[in-house]
C-alpha cells in the first residue's frame, strides 16, 4: 500500500487525479484502451474535474460506476450526477438502477465490466464502507462481481463487489476531512474489521489530506 499526504482537500484531489490519469495513460500506451470505476459523494467532485482536464485519451477511456444509489433519474442523491463531469470523448456506463429487476440489472452490469478493471476509484465513509459496503452487510462476501447491498443511509445500493474491487489492476482510495481521520487509524493502525479493509493492499494508493490523517503517527503528531 502507498500512503500519500497532502496538505488539504484540493492538494489530495489534484494528487489522486495525477496519479490516476498516469495508469489511463499506461492502461492505453500498454492495451489500447483503459477502464475506470468511479465512486460516488462529495469528496471526489474535485478530483474528477483535474481528472478530466489532464491529458488523456478519453476516447479509449471507458469510465464505470462503483456503486449506485436505487433513486429515480435526475435525483441529487444518484451519484451519476458525478459522471457528466468526465469528457464527452469518453464512454460512460452508468448503473441501471431503474430497472424492475434489480438483481438482473446488477447481473447485466456484471456483463459489461472487463475481466479487471485498470484503475477503481473509492472512498471511505465515517464509519469505515467503501463503494456500497455498509458495516455488517453480507455484500461483501458476495461471489458476484456486482451485487446489491441492502438499505444503508436511506437507499438500497448497487455495488461493485470487493471480487471485482480487488481483481481491478490498481485501487485509488481517496479521503479528506477531519471526519475520515476515526476510520482511516482503524484501517491502516489497527486492523478493526471495517468493511474497507476488505480492499487488497498491494496495488492500491491512499491519497488524504492532513484532517484525516490527523490520527496517523508522523503525520497528525
Amino acid at each position: 500500500m502507498d500512503l500519500r499526504v497532502a496538505h488539504d482537500a484540493i492538494a489530495a484531489a489534484h494528487e489522486a487525479a495525477r496519479w490516476t490519469a498516469q495508469q489511463l495513460r499506461n492502461a492505453v500506451q500498454r492495451r489500447g484502451r483503459a477502464t475506470l470505476a468511479v465512486s460516488g459523494g462529495t469528496t471526489p467532485a474535485a478530483m474528477f474535474a483535474a481528472l478530466a482536464a489532464d491529458d488523456v485519451p478519453w476516447s479509449k477511456v471507458t469510465v464505470f460506476q462503483v456503486d449506485e444509489r436505487v433513486a429515480p433519474d435526475g435525483d441529487p442523491a444518484r451519484n451519476a450526477t458525478l459522471l457528466g463531469i468526465f469528457p464527452a470523448a469518453a464512454s460512460v456506463v452508468p448503473m441501471d438502477v431503474t430497472a424492475a429487476d434489480l438483481a438482473a440489472a446488477a447481473g447485466e452490469y456484471a456483463g459489461r465490466l472487463p475481466d479487471r478493471l485498470d484503475v477503481v476509484h473509492l472512498g471511505l465513509g465515517d464509519d469505515g464502507h467503501t463503494a456500497s459496503w455498509p458495516p455488517g452487510d453480507p455484500v461483501v462476501r458476495s461471489r458476484s462481481t456486482v451485487d446489491l447491498c441492502g438499505r444503508y443511509r436511506g437507499h438500497v445500493r448497487m455495488t461493485l463487489t470487493p471480487v471485482a474491487v480487488n481483481a481491478a489492476r490498481h485501487r485509488l482510495v481517496l479521503a479528506a476531512g477531519p471526519d475520515k481521520a476515526v476510520a482511516l487509524e482503524g484501517w491502516l493502525l489497527d486492523a478493526v474489521d471495517l468493511p474497507v479493509a476488505r480492499v487488497r493492499s498491494s496495488g492500491t494508493v491512499v491519497v488524504v489530506d492532513a484532517a484525516a490523517a490527523s490520527r496517523l503517527p508522523g503525520v497528525g503528531g
